[in-house]
């Protein structure tokens, strides 16, 4: 937590210092005090570069969210098709359900304890996960339903191991699709450039205070866009919270059949 504030505490004075110091060379390189007609100008193009900046950060940000919401939902949807293969195999019978249940259960253990740490730091989904979905789903493959209730219940089972291979598939696309450098270049060039027209104000106490907070909001929100660009490192990381929950409930199913 420590970590994660004194981050943001480096975005935001960062983007501070970065206005102040654009600001006061521009007054260093005009000289003296701007005429009527330059204040004018000057507000026009705050105006004109405000407006096309902050449009880029609200599309940017509001992307952000929406991938990162989207990467939440995706993990809800692959906790219930894993809970729903491990039942399923249950009710289909005894006699075929321990090696379902197993490869399903070892992909949620690998998913939590290994692929979730190698997204973090690779960006790539685990391919011992990929093993384990795989023989569950040759298991449900090879069964051979003898009458309409199994085969309804191998059909639901194929059905949740495919969602489960989608979702995998987003969540890997989700570390892929990070931020460009083009945009921070267009983010930090667009503090620059407002900073720069407003040189035509004095620098009096109270302009310097709206040109700080100018730049600390801008850099409030450039720390959230870092912070969702990637889910799966800190400032902003999601832990595989439904998983864990599914793999509680199926530990604790199992646990009298183990004890018997």
């Amino acid at each position: 937590m420590i970590v994660e504030m004194l981050l943001g505490a480096l975005f935001v004075f960062g983007t501070v210092a970065l206005t102040l110091a654009s600001y006061f060379a521009m007054r260093l390189i005009m000289g003296g005090e701007a005429e009527g007609h330059e204040k004018e100008l000057a507000s026009l193009v705050i105006f004109r570069i405000s407006a096309l900046h902050g449009l880029i950060l609200a599309l940017v940000f509001a992307q952000e969210m929406v991938e990162y919401q989207q990467l939440k939902y995706e993990m809800a949807t692959e906790a219930g098709a894993t809970a729903d293969i491990f039942y399923d195999a249950e009710r289909y019978g005894e006699a075929v359900k321990a090696p379902i249940q197993q490869a399903i259960s070892a992909y949620a253990a690998e998913v939590i304890d290994g692929e979730w740490q190698s997204l973090a730091d690779k960006g790539r989904l685990s391919p011992q996960a990929w093993v384990h979905w795989d023989r569950a789903y040759q298991h449900v493959l090879n069964l051979v339903p003898a009458d309409k209730r199994q085969e309804s219940l191998r059909s639901q089972m194929l059905e949740r191991l495919h969602d489960i291979s989608q979702s995998r598939t987003k969540r890997e696309s989700n570390v892929a699709d990070s931020i460009d450098s083009i945009f921070w270049f267009a983010a930090l060039s667009g503090v620059i450039f407002i900073a720069l027209a407003y040189y035509s104000f004095p620098p009096m106490r109270r302009n310097l205070l709206l040109l700080c907070l100018f730049g600390a909001y801008t850099g409030i929100i450039l720390f959230l866009i870092y912070a969702f660009s990637n889910p799966y490192q800190p400032p902003a990381a999601l832990a595989p919270g439904p998983l864990e929950r599914v793999q509680q409930q199926i530990n604790a199913s199992s646990a009298p059949a183990t004890g018997g």
